[in-house]
Parts: structure tokens; C-alpha cells; sequence
């Protein structure tokens, strides 16, 4: 809980370290964004704000979800992001209706359409389909945007200010371009160093790749600077700098409510009954990759909340 921000506030000049701390802000819901900062800093300032300022940006993530990221580490977010070559296997293919070949063509499309460009989906959709076909066209405006995410991927795609209800999209801020190797090291530094101790398939869950080996071998790419530490007989990855604190660690009697897709809850382990008993499990995680607002007690799940004033388990 100390890790994510949740035994005391941070004030509010630390706001952008606290993002960056938590690996992002989770956006697919903008409410829970907002809520999430108000968790872990007193007198935030809006999210929105940031992002109308520069210092937020606003794009598809790990696992294919929106987060708010930190303007000034976007290019080592996308330098690992773009090592996700999930788009390239049949099985998105069948599902999207694009092969490898399709969505390369529709990266460059939306590269080119977006440089020095602000366009609302529609804008986009037809920018892509003059550029590419019809059929691709029509793709680009599907309102869930699956498509689109290889692009955001590639550096060619972030969102913009909306134009009223409309979302709009355009191209990245300047960055300097980062080694995609020496970025998924970073990646994996700071999801050990918010979310451990933790499993091979914990990080597998989280950075929403396929294979458990894969996550295994990027944790151990990091060689001395993580070890593997027993927790109650279960072998588990923990950076190395952090043992001692880890193992000292006491109960601090926080209490905390944290939003919908909330980092804490993202990141937790599903498979340990001292987090959350397996009971309650699918009321936290639900149907269609909902994740419920919950209440945290000295890092355990202790029920879950809404603001309707009904008592839902505690």
C-alpha cells in the first residue's frame, strides 16, 4: 500500500511522481483516472488538466487499456510498447479482419495522416481509407478502436483534446527514441518495484503478454537487480535493492478506497487467499475486464464499494 501511495498522501506538487510511480493512470474509465490520483495525493490536480498541459499523454497501454502517461517518459513507453507482437498472430487476425501485412499498411496510414493533424475517428477512418481501402476504412471507425492500437503502439498515435463528445486522435509529442530491450528493462524495474514480490504469471497478467516464459525471461534479464525470495512457500520476484524493506515491513492499519481499475487492484495477485479470499474473487473482477472499486485494509481486499449507499460485502 506504501508502494502505490495509499498509506499517505503525497502533496499535490508530487502528482506527476506519483503517475509515474504507479506506471500510469488506468483511463479506460476517465472518473476512476481522477479518483485514482485523489487516492494518493492531497488537492490533486484534475487529470484532465495535465493532459490539457502537455504532461499527460493519453494512449493505449499495457494489455491493450487506456492510461495516462507521463509526457516526458513516452518514448520509453513506446519503445516497450512496440516490442507487443500480439497483431501478428493469427488468431488477432481472424478476429480483427487484419493481416500482418494490412496492419503495417495501416500504421503508415495513420502516421501520415496524423502528422501535424488532429483528427476526430471519422476524420481518421476516411484519412485511412483513401490511403488504404475501403475495408480497412471501415475498421479504423470501429468505436472500440482494436485496430488502431498497433498504431499507438508503433509511436504514430496518441488521443487529442476531444471536440465535444468526439474523440480525436494525433501524433505522439517529440521524443527521443529509447532501446525497446533497455525500455522492457525499465518496465520491469518499476513493475517489481510497485507490485512485488510477484510471479512470472503476475507480470505476464499485467504487461498482457501471452506467455509466462516470455515474462520470466524479462524479469530475468535484469540479472542481480531482482532475486527470486520465498513468501509463505511460494517462490516469487522481487528487485534486490528491496529485500530488506520488503521483509521489515509491518502493518500500518491504512484503510483505503480505491476507484474502478484501480492500479492496486490491477496489479494484485489473484491467487492469494491473504489478499483476497477466492470467494469474493469474481465480485472484484468481473465480466468483460471490469474491475470493481474496492476497499483496502492493510493490503488486503477487504469488500468492495459504490456510491449508491447499498452494503455490499465488507
Amino acid at each position: 500500500m506504501a508502494r502505490h501511495g495509499l498509506v499517505k498522501r503525497a502533496p499535490a506538487t508530487a502528482a506527476m511522481d506519483v503517475i509515474s510511480r504507479l506506471c500510469g493512470l488506468h483511463a479506460q474509465v476517465a472518473s476512476s483516472a481522477e479518483a485514482m490520483l485523489a487516492a494518493r495525493v492531497e488537492d490533486p490536480p484534475a487529470a484532465q488538466d495535465l493532459l490539457d498541459r502537455g504532461e499527460l499523454v493519453k494512449t493505449w497501454s499495457m494489455r491493450g487499456t487506456l492510461h495516462l502517461l507521463p509526457a516526458n517518459e513516452y518514448g520509453m513507453w513506446q519503445a516497450a510498447f512496440s516490442t507487443f507482437d500480439n497483431f501478428l498472430k493469427p488468431a488477432w487476425s481472424r478476429a480483427s479482419g487484419l493481416w500482418p501485412e494490412d496492419v503495417e499498411r495501416l500504421i503508415g496510414a495513420v502516421g501520415e495522416a496524423l502528422d501535424g493533424s488532429l483528427l476526430t475517428r471519422e476524420e481518421l477512418a476516411v484519412a485511412v481509407e483513401q490511403r488504404t481501402d475501403a475495408r480497412t476504412g471501415d475498421l479504423a471507425r470501429n468505436s472500440w478502436g482494436s485496430v488502431l492500437k498497433p498504431a499507438a503502439w508503433a509511436g504514430k498515435l496518441v488521443y487529442g483534446p476531444s471536440d465535444g463528445r468526439n474523440v480525436r486522435f494525433t501524433a505522439p509529442p517529440p521524443y527521443d527514441p529509447v532501446d525497446p530491450e533497455q525500455a522492457l528493462l525499465e518496465v520491469t524495474r518499476r513493475y517489481l518495484a510497485l507490485n512485488g514480490p510477484a510471479t512470472r504469471e503476475d507480470f505476464k497478467r499485467w504487461w498482457g503478454i501471452q506467455s509466462p516464459a516470455r515474462a520470466g525471461k524479462m524479469v530475468e534479464a535484469l540479472g542481480d537487480e531482482a532475486v527470486q525470495v520465498d513468501v509463505e512457500g511460494e517462490r516469487r520476484w522481487l528487485l534486490s535493492a528491496d529485500v530488506d524493506e520488503v521483509a521489515a515491513a509491518e502493518p500500518s492499519g491504512a484503510t483505503a478506497l480505491v476507484p474502478a481499475f484501480d492500479q492496486y487492484v490491477v496489479g494484485l495477485p489473484r491467487d492469494v487467499e491473504a489478499l483476497l479470499p477466492a470467494e469474493h474473487k469474481a465480485r472484484v473482477y468481473r465480466q468483460a475486464g471490469w474491475l470493481t472499486p474496492c476497499v483496502i485494509v492493510d493490503g488486503r481486499v477487504a469488500g468492495v464499494w459504490d456510491d449508491e449507499g447499498e452494503e455490499r460485502w465488507a
